[in-house]
């Protein structure tokens, strides 16, 4: 196993690219179960979750060639309805596989998820809805049993206690894409991964309308056709190198990126004291002047990002002042707290805040990544401590960010592997 070492302190300058968004390749490639036809997925980015959905396609029948980011999804003649308990427990968003599944065979079995441990993600939603378009659901040994005779589409309201899901608004899309009829998603998820998959199934010939909006709807047809697409940028992988240029006084220029994407990650980096340029498909990220605290409060798109709060907690930690975080979509996602103050960090937790008081330093440490994000934000606050640090458990760190240290390495960062 394999762990980082940042020996930190370092300014980082220079360009980066951005790769494919994870979150929007994964409930694609389960799209292209909806088909018989072959489909050509560009822009594919190498990470570990992206390779265990390539394992989930073929085990449920489909033949999925990489090559340098290309991935040709063909069919077989032995399809199957069963996503494995080994694949799925390993990553969540494989759970997505149910909807299309089940449209296209009838019937699914599909475990229940795994993922990185950032508190209770029910799959209530994703249920409602999957029995909402007529459906019969039970569970059995850990698996989900889906069963339907003729889905139908209906109205259906998807909000959770915490918002819209985005992995329940693309189970039902797809499901709802070979339906009988129209169903119309209130409160879905307005996020640019799930614009990403409605113009896919676009391209495959589904009748999608209000997709990045809070209502979608869908009108069934009865047979999708291959299609070729592009990802759209990872705009989590671009927020994580902005933070970075910012964290490091640095000035860094983000390729393949797209500012209409993170409107408010730019906002709060702004007023955070960062000098912000954006074109057409890039954005220079320049350290200004002295760092303010801010406070922020994670919301479902378009506002602040879950995905991107523990890297700014670690900006926040050697910012003078008292910042507060505040986490409105997974409350419970507050590992990186303990080891952020193994590190000289002054963070302490109220229940869904954490209230960030800015040190002067922040001093290498041997810490433990306990989820994706987590990583990267001890990856970020390793790039500005004093001394090395040793962040282990770097899976969790490869499941999100396609060669991440050598991306910091370009930039000019003091970063490498070891085994542990």
């Amino acid at each position: 196993m394999d762990k980082l070492v940042i020996e930190g302190n370092t300014r980082l300058s220079g360009e980066v690219t951005i790769s494919g968004s994870k979150n929007s390749v994964l409930p694609i490639l389960a799209a292209t179960l909806l088909t018989d036809e072959p489909c050509i997925i560009k822009g594919l980015p190498e990470l570990r979750d992206t390779n265990t959905m390539l394992k989930i396609l073929r085990s449920l029948g489909k033949n999925a060639e990489l090559n340098k980011g290309i991935v040709k999804v063909t069919s077989t003649k032995h399809p199957n309805f069963i996503a494995d308990y080994k694949l799925v427990s390993t990553m969540r968003a494989s759970f997505c596989v149910l909807g299309p599944l089940l449209a296209k065979f009838k019937k699914a079995k599909v475990s229940l998820p795994g993922g990185c441990v950032i508190g209770i993600r029910p799959v209530d939603l994703h249920l409602k809805g999957i029995r909402a378009l007529g459906a019969s659901i039970s569970i059995e040994s850990g698996y989900v049993v889906a069963k339907a005779t003729r889905l139908k589409g209906s109205p259906m309201y998807l909000g959770g206690v915490y918002g819209s899901s985005v992995l329940a608004t693309d189970n039902v899309m797809m499901a709802a894409a070979l339906a009988q009829g129209r169903t119309i998603i209130e409160s879905a998820a307005c996020e640019p991964e799930v614009e990403d998959l409605a113009r896919f199934l676009i391209k495959m010939g589904a009748k999608i309308k209000g997709h990045g909006t809070p209502i979608i709807e869908i009108e069934g047809v009865k047979h999708l056709h291959g299609a070729e697409h592009t990802i759209i940028p990872d705009r989590i992988e671009t927020g994580t190198f902005m933070i970075a240029s910012l964290i490091t006084k640095g000035d860094i220029l983000i390729k393949n990126a797209l500012y209409q994407h993170l409107g408010a990650v730019i906002d709060k980096l702004q007023e955070a004291g960062a000098y912000i340029n954006r074109f057409d498909t890039s954005i220079r990220v320049r350290f200004k002047r002295r760092l303010k605290p801010i406070n922020v409060t994670t919301l479902p798109y378009p506002g602040f990002p879950t995905d991107l709060q523990a890297q700014m907690m670690s900006l926040m930690c050697i910012t003078s002042g008292i910042s507060v975080i505040t986490e409105k979509i997974y409350p419970d996602r507050f590992m990186h707290v303990a080891e952020l103050n193994r590190m000289g960090a002054h963070i302490q937790r109220e229940g869904p805040h954490a209230i960030v008081e800015g040190v002067k330093y922040l001093s290498g440490a041997p810490v433990m990544a306990s989820d994706l994000r987590a990583s990267a934000c001890l990856v970020l606050a390793g790039l500005v401590a004093k001394g090395k640090t040793n962040v282990s458990r770097i899976y969790h760190l490869e499941r999100g960010y396609e060669n991440l240290e050598v991306k910091m390495q370009k930039l000019g960062a003091k970063v490498w592997r070891e085994k542990e």
